[in-house]
């Protein structure tokens, strides 16, 4: 999911408490969504998806376990994901939770699977 890294970006690590008291590691990337460009891909609304399921006879569920890490990242945007660690810079190769676009881009692509 991640490699070592030489990127010129570098995004901190902060640790947010969960629920249970222990501590998620996550990546600040708000400097670098500051200036991404923004992926306009609509994200479906919670009202109109109970409106299409409304009067479904059957409904399905999907687990889609770690998703974002199912999503392979560019080579050349790769850079961009670094983050420090005390333990050197790193970089992801899936999409990580947290970049701007992220939503849009799973939502295209789960579109596209069930299309």
């Amino acid at each position: 999911v991640i490699r070592k890294s030489t990127s010129p970006w570098a995004s901190p690590v902060i640790l947010v408490k969960k629920p249970n008291g222990t501590y998620r590691p996550c990546v600040d990337y708000r400097k670098l969504n500051a200036c991404t460009t923004v992926n306009a891909y609509p994200l479906p609304r919670i009202d109109d998806l109970l409106d299409i399921v409304g009067n479904a006879k059957f409904i399905t569920t999907l687990d889609l376990s770690k998703g974002y890490w199912q999503i392979p990242m560019e080579e050349g945007s790769k850079q961009y994901t670094a983050f420090t660690t005390p333990y050197g810079l790193y970089e992801f190769e899936m999409m990580p939770f947290g970049l701007h676009n992220a939503p849009a881009t799973f939502q295209s692509l789960v579109n596209s699977l069930f299309a």
